[in-house]
């Protein structure tokens, strides 16, 4: 993903120094050349031997190195990179940056250089709501090539808990992917993303779900979000690390998916649904558990929940872009035209569930890709990030070529941007129906009689909405 791109990490004096070796061992596997630059401070925390390890580079130290300022070094580095990141950037190094102060290595490359930087806070939680760094990390975000990821809350190092704690690395590349990204084909428009599956619930304890992972969903949006989309993603029950600068909706229900969905896709330019959602729902939620010696067995009574993607297909408009997937275990091509044509989609990705490397879970697809017209390609064995690339330049060829296309391509260097089942229903074919695995029901709902106790279907509960902080774009 950053094949070819130079990427210069900055390390500063704080204890999230250690999370900085795992940002540079992420961005090598993502085939980046990285070099790295460490304050005095940050040596007490991580040694340079270490960062050179990782990154294969001789790690900078000192503007008084007479070798390498020997050509006026820290020019070289600030001109010779595509992003720059500052992980972890103390209160001490924000204040410097925010005012213009370059008095060691890495805040003079900083200072020197023209590139996208993306800082990844790391303080006491006490420093963090200082108004005085408050001032100073809002001086920073009004400039357009500084991007600004977290600080996030949780418990940090001197025991206190609070807002303070760096980002996760993988978030924190995330940011770094979107800066080096200069072609943003997406930009100035909206993405609506479904993953994830979702949880009917027969009783407090036990529910109807499926494998579904939420990782293709996840890679769609981050794919979307590096080509400068505006994306929002509802996501179903999942332990995913969700993707940097997406606002994120979660739900847990199909009556909750329906919904969100449905508030969200009138304003978006494309849809992709990916999301393993119920065809089926208990007809009625028990209030109390299911007591296994009470009956001999239960009848589980279904009803169908509604058709999320025939919905969308028919109401989508003509300047919308509608996209669908189909997780079959049989008759792969024939079952996906059947509902490319039936959901009035303009894309579907179909792949074969009971392959272990494209099934659900897996990090890899291997997909066939049918346009309206019948045409279809057929995608060997990739990562599902690469399935992401590659889909997203489908979509945008085929917009480019309709006649309603407004599709619009801006160039940009900017880090901006914010810190910010598949079924019938929504992507991807659902347990509750044939064709893929379906769970075995809970021994209580299988061998024992009805139990007297009172049944109600609740009402979807208001689904959780995560916005990524605003930040203009270029």
């Amino acid at each position: 993903m950053l094949k070819g791109k130079r990427i210069l990490v900055g390390v500063t004096g704080g204890i999230a120094a250690y999370k900085s070796a795992e940002l540079v061992r992420q961005l090598v596997r993502k085939r980046a050349t990285v070099h790295v630059v460490m304050t005095e401070g940050a040596q007490h925390f991580i040694t340079p031997m270490t960062m050179q390890t990782l990154s294969g580079n001789p790690v900078g130290t000192s503007l008084w190195d007479l070798t390498h300022e020997s050509k006026i070094g820290h020019i070289d580095l600030a001109r010779d990179v595509d992003v720059m990141v500052v992980a972890p950037a103390t209160a001490n190094f924000i204040a410097k940056a925010a005012n213009g102060i370059a008095d060691d290595l890495l805040s003079t490359v900083m200072l020197a250089t023209t590139v996208p930087i993306v800082f990844a806070p790391g303080m006491n939680k006490s420093m963090w709501d200082n108004p005085i760094t408050r001032r100073n990390v809002a001086t920073l975000k009004e400039l357009r090539h500084i991007t600004v990821v977290g600080p996030d809350a949780g418990e940090l190092a001197c025991g206190e808990e609070g807002n303070g704690r760096m980002s996760d690395p993988v978030t924190i590349l995330d940011a770094v992917i979107y800066a080096a990204r200069t072609e943003k084909d997406l930009a100035g428009e909206k993405v609506l993303i479904s993953a994830g599956p979702t949880i009917e619930d027969i009783d407090p304890v036990r529910f109807l779900s499926n494998r579904s992972s939420g990782k293709m969903g996840l890679a769609m949006a981050r794919e979307a979000r590096s080509r400068g989309a505006e994306v929002t993603l509802v996501l179903g029950p999942t332990s995913r690390t969700i993707p940097w600068g997406v606002q994120t909706i979660k739900v847990r229900s199909a009556s909750e998916m329906h919904a969100a969905v449905t508030d969200h896709a009138r304003d978006a330019q494309v849809v992709i649904m990916t999301a393993a959602v119920a065809d089926f729902s208990p007809s009625r939620t028990l209030t109390e558990k299911l007591k296994k010696e009470k009956a001999k067995s239960v009848p589980l009574l279904l009803e169908p929940t509604t058709d999320i993607l025939r919905e969308l297909g028919n109401q989508k408009g003509r300047k919308q872009f509608l996209v669908g997937f189909a997780a079959e275990s049989q008759r792969i091509l024939t079952n996906a035209k059947k509902k490319l044509k039936e959901k009035s989609l303009d894309l579907i990705v179909a792949n074969d569930i009971t392959n272990p490397h494209a099934g659900f879970s897996a990090d890899t697809n291997i997909v066939r890709v049918i346009d309206r017209k019948g045409h279809t390609d057929e995608w060997p064995l990739l990562p599902k990030w690469e399935v992401s690339r590659r889909l997203f330049d489908t979509i945008q060829q085929k917009r480019a070529a309709a006649p309603s296309s407004r599709k619009r391509t801006t160039r940009s260097r900017s880090g901006g941007g914010g810190s910010r089942g598949t079924s019938s229903r929504g992507g991807s074919r659902s347990t509750s129906r044939g064709g893929s695995r379906k769970p075995k029901a809970d021994a209580a709902t299988e061998n024992a009689a009805p139990a007297k106790q009172t049944a109600t279907k609740p009402a979807p509960s208001k689904p959780a909405t995560t916005k990524p902080e605003p930040k203009p774009e270029t």
